[in-house]
This record gives C-alpha cells, structure tokens and sequence, in this order.
C-alpha cells in the first residue's frame, strides 16, 4: 500500500474516544506524547496471504506484509507497542508441520512484545507449547490461568510494563475456561481462575500500586455472548473493572472496525477491540497523553 493511500486509509476510519473527556484538538504537540498500540488476534497459523481466488478474504493477509505495515507504523512513531491475544497455532498446514515453531519465530522477527495464551495455543498439549518457548523472543502474559504445577512454569508472568517515552505501561492476560474447549489432557494441571477477579486485581495493582499511566488487558474471553450474557466477555470485563484503558480481545473472531467506547464501573470510557482473525488485520490505537494525566484515544483496523 502507498503511504498516501495507507495515510487516508487509517485517517478515514479514525475514532475519537476522549478517555480523559479531552479532544485532540485540545493537546499542543510539543506536549503531548503519543503511544502506539498494534496488535493481532487469532491468527491460527496463517503465514502466507490468502490467494486472489479466496473469496471476501483474496489477496490479504500474510506476515510479510503485516512486517511491512508494522515497519512503517514505528518509522513514524517509536514509541509502539506490537500486541497478541491469543490462538497463534492451529489452522493451516504450518502448525501440523513445525508445530508453532515457525509461528514464534516469525513473531520475534516482528518483534513482538507481549502475547497471551489462546485455548488453540494447547492443541499440541502443554508439553508441545512448552517445546516452541526457546522460539518466543517475546514475552506470555496470563493472570488467571495458573501454570504452577506445569511445565509452564515461570514462563507465563501475570503482566508486563514497559515504559516508552515516559509512559508506564502495564500489561496483563486472561484466558477462557479451557474445560469443555481444551480436552483435559492438553492442559494438564493448569488452573483456570475466575477472569474478572484477576482482571480487578491485576487493574488495581498497575494503575495504584505500579503508577501504570496505561493498563492494557490481553483477552481471550470473547468479545461478546448476546445469546448468553453470563458468560465473562469483554464487554461485560469492560463493565465490571475500573483501571483498564484498553481491552485488546481474542477467540470469538470479532471483526470491528474501529474499537468499542464502553463505560466501566465508575462510567469512564473503555476501548474495546478485536481485528477478526487469520491475520487479515492489524488494530492500531493510539494514546495521547498531555503532561502524563489527560489522556484521548483513537483506533482503526487496518486491512493487511
């Protein structure tokens, strides 16, 4: 894609969120900093791009190009992040062959930073997402699945922070019940705690106890169960937390075209977003923040 056209592209589908209740308008660029949040979601193993003859999705996708946009991305602004929720394996004849090595590899070249765990991520057992770790040049993040007693041990941490250009930002996981989706023997001892819970707890730690200017959840819940509004998604995370700025979600292959301005328990503003799957999209969401208080956001998903 030409720069000008990927320019318009992304201008075009820009949304306004106004975490802070601020406009854009209201920053003096010599103040503000911005942060840049990529991120990808259950891409099941799809290397190449789809071919011209595959319907809705001909000709898009493929890592090389997604490197490509990432490049450009971080060409304009340094301070990005590059983000996964989950479901990397499973889905073309890649995983059945290499069995999710090629997959880590890839995504360490692209440099990744922080990816959470998906229900697919255990199709090879835990002992086979065991044996492609030494492949993740990137860092796993989980807060309710407890891999205490497994082989996972030590290379899941409950969130991340990394700081760029001053800004902290905090980074923690959260899972879907693997009971019913995942047979018992794949995830072995793994323990599934309660999402919304852990999403509290590990809220409040980043934002009051870590000073996180940015607290960034990875979900592989779901976006949303219309048909069974019990079941934890992220939309009904959104509701029930009051610490988290951005829910990048997973699983339920949500196509959104811009992300979803949902009110938390204390009614302030939280982005919500999913870009489908297979890697046929890449969300870009950007924060603005003046003097490291008033913060506004706006997203767009970008056709790779």
């Amino acid at each position: 894609m030409k720069r000008r056209d990927f320019i318009q592209k992304s201008t075009a589908a820009t949304v306004l969120a106004g975490v802070g209740g601020l406009s854009l308008q209201s920053f003096s660029p010599s103040k503000t900093k911005k942060i840049t949040i990529l991120h990808t979601n259950d891409v099941h193993s799809h290397i190449d791009p789809f071919g011209p003859e595959d319907g809705r999705n001909a000709n898009k996708g493929g890592v090389a190009r997604r490197a490509t946009l990432v490049e450009t991305i971080r060409r304009d602004n340094p301070n990005t992040l590059l983000l996964d929720a989950g479901d990397i394996f499973q889905g073309t004849p890649y995983f059945n062959y290499y069995g999710g090595e090629l997959e880590f590899k890839l995504m360490s070249m692209l440099k990744y930073d922080v990816a959470t765990i998906g229900n697919h991520d255990f199709d090879n057992g835990i002992d086979g997402l065991f044996a492609q770790i030494p492949h993740a040049d990137f860092e796993f993040v989980s807060a309710n699945y407890d891999f205490s007693n497994t082989v996972m041990d030590t290379h899941v941490k409950p969130y991340k922070i990394i700081t760029k250009d001053g800004i902290k930002i905090g980074i923690f996981g959260l899972g879907i019940k693997l009971e019913g989706l995942v047979g018992k023997d794949m995830y072995k001892e793994t323990v599934y705690n309660d999402p919304i819970g852990k999403a509290q707890d590990m809220s409040r730690i980043l934002k009051e106890e870590e000073s996180c200017d940015l607290v960034i959840c990875l979900s592989h819940l779901g976006y949303e169960y219309k048909n069974n509004p019990n079941k934890v998604s992220d939309i009904t995370l959104a509701r029930a937390t009051k610490d988290i700025d951005l829910i990048i979600g997973g699983h339920t292959h949500t196509f959104l075209p811009k992300p979803t301005i949902e009110k938390n328990s204390i009614d302030k503003n939280v982005l919500v977003n999913q870009v489908g799957c297979f890697g046929l999209y890449l969300g870009k969401v950007d924060f603005y923040f003046e003097h490291g208080k008033d913060v506004t956001a706006d997203g767009v998903s970008i056709i790779v």
